[in-house]
């Protein structure tokens, strides 16, 4: 893997990015944190995103995917996300990073990534259900994997001379059309 330095078009496009995704990620994991500890509280509490029997985080937060790692998924995202808005406004800083931490970085948007694409099904096919706040996230963590792969890897030259804005597009539409498919 080669890092590039960023292109004069995107050397505040990819910060920014960062930063708003990070700050997005970090307040639907904090709303889905804060529910979470409700409902632990309280049995009857029934949170706020619960609108139908499709759009319903608690259905989804009270299913053993909602914690696979052994702690619930919405903590790992507080971290998560806080650290990409962080990197995102050092480097609207001016900051620059060593090649080990855009690789860690890297590493960091491509779990997530997976596990986005893991929950989604997951929703669709077993839960039968969607997490408003759940949306949110991988709404955000597309964009982040594509573009972070984008400043980290060589990619091919097809892929490098595509639009940027295509495969995060068509992911989008592959997403919307599952969706569509599975609970129109």
């Amino acid at each position: 893997m080669i890092i590039a330095p960023l292109p004069r078009r995107s050397r505040r496009g990819l910060p920014l990015l960062l930063l708003v995704s990070g700050l997005l990620g970090a307040l639907a994991s904090g709303v889905l944190a804060y529910d979470r500890i409700r409902m632990l509280e309280d049995p009857r509490f029934t949170p706020g995103c619960n609108v139908n029997a499709v759009l319903s985080c608690g259905d989804v937060m009270s299913t053993w995917q909602s914690s696979v790692l052994g702690v619930p998924n919405v903590l790992l995202g507080l971290a998560g996300f806080g650290v990409l808005a962080g990197l995102g406004l050092a480097l609207l800083a001016g900051a620059e990073f060593a090649r080990w931490l855009w690789l860690l970085v890297q590493a960091g948007v491509t779990a997530a990534f997976g596990f986005v694409l893991w929950l989604f099904t997951q929703c669709l096919y077993v839960i039968g259900a969607l997490c408003p706040w759940c949306v949110l996230v991988w709404a955000v963590v597309v964009p982040l994997f594509w573009y972070v792969t984008r400043h980290v890897v060589r990619l091919p030259r097809t892929l490098a001379e595509a639009p940027h804005w295509l495969v995060p597009l068509l992911l989008y539409a592959v997403m919307a059309g599952l969706t569509a498919g599975r609970f129109a």
